[in-house]
């Protein structure tokens, strides 16, 4: 992959769900996603964004289409070449409760990848546990409590330090703020957009809330009833919309911007 190429590249990507294949959740989408950058995929509840995500990670099976990261086809992946992919592309939930094992202390929810995937030595797993932890903002003795001991906040900073134990490339951000609290949401903002520059990370980062795009993305694709209707730069879309539903998902939204900055 030279500079001047996508990390990930989607081309004409349907997920269809039914027996006869009836309802077209995302169909026929297409997007690049450049190194260390950051895409938002924005659109109404039901628009098909989080489908799209999860599709190209392949947590979800695509009924068509092609998804390449770094010059290798996700859709046919299988053995080793799934493997490694599964260790450099990673996803936040939008809901850190339910992502999280509540029988599992914090320490085993973030050791697991480690030990799937062999990232470190087994006797060195501890220690960078800790340090995962420590780097999103949580102490070190949080990895002897559990889940329910945790605030909403704390326990999404507990997830995006499972995301990044395997140290991916690209992380899909599912609606990662949506169930927080707005004072809440900047602190992650902040810590993904710190986490981004250290480590280079690309994100695809799915919301509904323009405020929080704005803050955090690089580029905009904005979704309805499964399509992109419009894809651009960051300032092109949120001060010189072109398509019709842009301009009226601008006009809904709730602005919080100065929460954010």
């Amino acid at each position: 992959m030279t500079a001047a190429d996508p990390l990930l590249e989607v081309r004409d990507l349907h997920v269809h769900f039914g027996r006869r294949g009836e309802v077209r959740a995302v169909d026929g989408v297409s997007f690049d996603l450049a190194a260390g950058r950051t895409l938002g995929l924005v659109g109404e509840s039901g628009s098909g964004k989080t489908t799209v995500g999860r599709a190209a990670l392949r947590l979800i099976p695509a009924t068509s289409g092609t998804v390449i990261f770094d010059g290798t086809d996700v859709l046919s992946a299988s053995g080793g070449q799934l493997r490694e992919l599964r260790r450099s592309m990673q996803i936040i939930f939008q809901d850190p409760a339910g992502s999280l094992n509540p029988r599992m202390r914090i320490r085993d929810i973030v050791a697991e990848p480690l030990r799937v995937h062999g990232v470190v030595p087994r006797g060195a797993i501890n220690d960078e546990v800790r340090g995962l932890l420590e780097r999103c903002g949580m102490p070190r003795s949080a990895a002897e409590r559990y889940p329910h001991e945790f605030s909403g906040g704390q326990r999404q900073r507990i997830g995006i330090a499972r995301a990044l134990a395997v140290r991916p490339r690209f992380i899909v951000c599912d609606e990662p703020t949506s169930a927080l609290d707005v004072s809440i949401q900047s602190q992650i903002i902040n810590l993904l957009r710190e986490l981004q520059d250290e480590f280079g990370l690309s994100y695809l980062f799915i919301s509904h809330d323009m405020a929080v795009v704005r803050h955090m993305c690089s580029r905009i694709a904005v979704m309805t009833k499964g399509q992109i209707v419009e894809i651009g730069e960051r300032d092109q879309i949120l001060y010189d919309p072109r398509h019709d539903y842009t301009k009226r998902l601008l006009s809904a939204v709730p602005r919080v911007e100065a929460a954010l900055a």
